[in-house]
């Protein structure tokens, strides 16, 4: 088993490869409770199967976030 990892990012536990119950074992004996579920890594799995290459969000049209917007968000948090 890897060493646990000083940060839980989800970009990390995307990367983590084989099967998706080995993937779910793995992230979750990796990460322990705050990891990403069960119907996640499903999801990322089925993904990769349709040629993504990436584990990073891609781009979204739209609005971007103002600082009013991020500082309610992060005064939530």
């Amino acid at each position: 088993m890897d060493a646990p990892l000083q940060e839980c990012s989800t970009e990390e536990q995307h990367g983590v490869g084989r099967k998706p119950v080995q993937i779910n074992r793995r992230v979750l004996a990796q990460y322990g409770q705050s990891t990403m579920s069960q119907r996640k890594v499903y999801e990322w799995v089925e993904r990769f199967k349709s040629c993504r290459t990436r584990v990073t969000d891609a781009g979204r049209s739209g609005r971007p976030p103002t600082q009013d917007h991020i500082g309610r968000v992060d005064a939530m948090i």
